[in-house]
């Protein structure tokens, strides 16, 4: 009887910033005992983890407070902008409130205070990481629900476009396709067609400026 093949699972891609190259070393060495874990980049400071983030996207970042060139929490600002996915793990000496306090709002999950244990560090990693992989998910299936969604819309607006309806069924279909930044050109003139049947002259208006705008490019 063949045997299921099962999919390896996802290893989470983490990225360790801080500025004691000590830390950054037991700190590696610790995750080394998580199976799900890989250390894809390290950084000595936050401009150095903004550009690793830019080039790796990470699924977690345990990011240091106070570093130079660029502290901890303006870095993470900066890459919760570009990947608002991306979890965050705060590591410091210190537990103040105000700290944890504006960690949190930027949407950081974890704190731990230095000196943390392997046990420690690796429960908040994986906390962490399932709290990513949910995101992903739920990401994932919105996605795939508006390529869905948009898929049926083409069908529709190609249905209508062939026999030639106007009514307001047809004009909601196609004005749902144009509420698409990328909508092709032929759907946004037909849309326009539409519009000069129903004498509708002020959507025209808005429309043709778009038209104009899009054949120029």
């Amino acid at each position: 009887m063949p045997q299921t093949e099962v999919s390896p699972k996802r290893k989470l891609r983490v990225l360790i910033a801080d500025d004691v190259q000590e830390t950054r070393r037991s700190v590696r060495l610790m995750l080394a005992m998580n199976p799900d874990v890989v250390v894809i980049a390290t950084a000595i400071n936050g401009q150095q983890a903004v550009q690793l983030s830019k080039e790796h996207h990470p699924d977690i970042i345990l990011m240091d407070v106070n570093m130079p060139v660029q502290d901890g929490l303006a870095a993470f600002k900066e890459i919760s902008q570009i990947y608002p996915d991306t979890g965050c793990i705060i590591i410091s000496a210190q537990k103040e409130l105000t700290t944890l306090s504006t960690a949190m709002s930027l949407g950081a999950q974890e704190y731990l205070v230095k000196p943390f244990t392997t046990e420690e560090l690796n429960e908040a990693v994986n906390r962490v990481g399932a709290q990513v992989e949910e995101s992903l998910k739920k990401l994932a299936e919105a996605d795939q629900l508006h390529q869905k969604s948009d898929a049926y819309l083409k069908q529709l607006a190609d249905e209508y476009a062939k026999s030639k309806r106007t009514d307001d069924e047809a004009v909601n279909v196609f004005e749902q396709l144009a509420d698409n930044p990328e909508c092709e050109l032929h759907w946004l003139r037909t849309l326009a067609m539409i519009y000069i049947i129903r004498q509708d002259w002020g959507k025209l208006k808005s429309l043709s400026a778009r038209l104009e705008q899009q054949t120029h490019k």
